[in-house]
């Protein structure tokens, strides 16, 4: 038998149903990986050991006590949470040393569809303070870097679910996304992430989702996995301002497989921020990415971009003023990191009337750039402009409006999409000659995953295993 973390999370929980594993085996496998890799790389900022192996007995004492069709669809599945959603009793930091202490007093719904689906909890994955950077350095604890380079960084904000599921210290992970944050980490450490449409997955009780522009998502090896735990966090709660179309065939894992028919897909490689530049790596990933299309029968059109540099300064004043989201007591804000201070500085001083305008404009925007995507089932476009960079690289500046420049012309491209609302995912294509991944983004139609999972199910199998079969040095 192949090593527990060389099986997907399909066959994990397969495995456990026919008795082959069970959930506390493959929970011991895990927490050892993460006791012996973690060091190093930086993806969990709280280990719940005590906690998971305690789920993972009470997983088995249900699959010896259940009808094997009436279990759960992930039973005995390690599944970790991102720092930035709350799981009831366990520290929660928003990768913020101004939140030392804080327990979380609820779980995010999300989390407890995650529990209700049979999986288990081997702690929180790291995230830059307040999800606010597209690179995880805190100051809690050591970078989260790539497993393909450690010298590299898992990029942000789900960087410590992309570094653990891409070391295989879990098999898949929860992540979210703001402006990219599930789709950066996937890029640049070889993985499957989907971005949902807005209102697809509930951020109740306690988060609010005035905007729309972040969602709850998974990060994953493959298709299948990634299309499974969409199922199981997609849902919606009283309260919730957006609600997503339920999918088509009734399930997004129904997609998987299924021949996606010839369709038009659009593409574009121009960043709308100015000042970018796409590095050759990147721009060789895309052209190959668009050649592959075209082998699979596919018409691959290009595009103007569908939103210009005009909306670039409203979603930056958005931006600030989410930074403002998280309350820091009084006396802490020394403990903030200087780019969140700057980010909060500017958030703090920008008025409501500026807020509202901004977002209006994003609409207006919005309703002009979905008039062209809408007229195709799938828009192509690079992930980010570069393949990984340096730990440090993003702050190796002079100030902190200078990171925030590098963040905003190293990942141009994803947060479009958390403007528009649309799903969005990035398909691990493309290695460098150093053996760097680069990640390709397609987005689809608003309430759309389904195409975006077949089309991206098509695009695994041509290149066989999962992308490849590559496996990062640490695996």
């Amino acid at each position: 038998m192949a090593h527990i973390h060389d099986l997907t999370a399909l066959e994990q929980a397969a495995a456990v149903r026919t008795g082959e594993l069970s959930p506390v085996q493959i929970t011991e496998h895990y927490l050892e990986r993460i006791e012996r890799l973690d060091p190093g790389l930086g993806a969990f900022v709280t280990v719940t050991a005590d906690r998971a192996l305690a789920q993972a007995r009470e997983q088995e004492a249900r699959l010896a006590a259940g009808d094997a069709e009436d279990l759960p669809p992930l039973l005995g599945v390690p599944i970790p949470i991102k720092d930035l959603n709350f799981v009831k009793d366990v520290p929660v930091y928003f990768g913020s040393a101004t939140y030392e202490g804080f327990v979380a007093p609820a779980d995010d719904s999300v989390v407890e569809r995650l529990r209700d689906a049979g999986t288990v909890m081997l702690g929180k994955t790291s995230t830059p303070e307040f999800g606010m950077p597209c690179y995880t350095e805190t100051y809690l604890h050591e970078p989260t870097r790539t497993p393909w380079d450690t010298t590299r960084s898992a990029g942000g904000s789900s960087g410590g679910a992309g570094a653990a599921v891409a070391a295989g210290l879990a098999p898949a992970a929860q992540g979210s996304d703001g402006a990219g944050s599930i789709r950066i980490p996937a890029s640049v450490c070889g993985l499957y992430g989907i971005k949902p449409s807005r209102g697809r997955i509930s951020a109740a009780p306690i988060m609010p989702d005035l905007a729309g522009l972040s969602t709850n998502g998974p990060l994953a090896r493959n298709v299948a996995d990634a299309a499974a735990l969409l199922d199981v966090m997609a849902h919606n709660n009283p309260g919730d301002l957006y609600h997503a179309p339920a999918p088509g065939l009734g399930s997004f894992s129904a997609y998987v497989g299924r021949d996606p028919g010839r369709l038009r897909i659009a593409r574009f490689a121009t960043p709308a921020v100015p000042g970018a530049e796409v590095h050759p790596d990147v721009l060789a990933a895309y052209e190959s990415a668009s050649a592959l299309l075209e082998s699979l029968g596919h018409e691959v059109e290009e595009i103007a971009p569908p939103f210009g540099p005009d909306v670039v300064p409203e979603f930056v004043k958005m931006w600030f003023s989410f930074s403002c989201m998280h309350p820091v007591a009084e006396g802490l804000e020394p403990k903030l990191r200087p780019l969140t201070a700057w980010l909060r500085e500017r958030g703090h001083a920008i008025s409501a009337p500026e807020f509202l305008q901004a977002q209006s404009t994003l609409q207006l925007a919005t309703r002009f750039a979905l008039l062209v995507t809408d007229a195709y089932d799938a828009v192509l476009s690079p992930t980010v402009t570069q393949p990984p960079v340096p730990v440090g690289w993003f702050e190796d500046v002079e100030s902190p409006e200078e990171t925030f420049e590098r963040m905003m012309r190293f990942a141009p491209f994803a947060a479009i999409y958390n403007v528009s609302g649309q799903p969005a995912v990035n398909l691990p294509l493309h290695w460098t000659a150093d053996n760097l991944p680069i990640g390709v983004m397609l987005a689809g139609r608003y309430g759309d995953e389904g195409t975006l999972i077949s089309l991206s199910s098509q695009v695994e199998a041509s290149v066989g295993g999962f992308w490849g079969d590559r496996r990062p040095p640490v695996w």
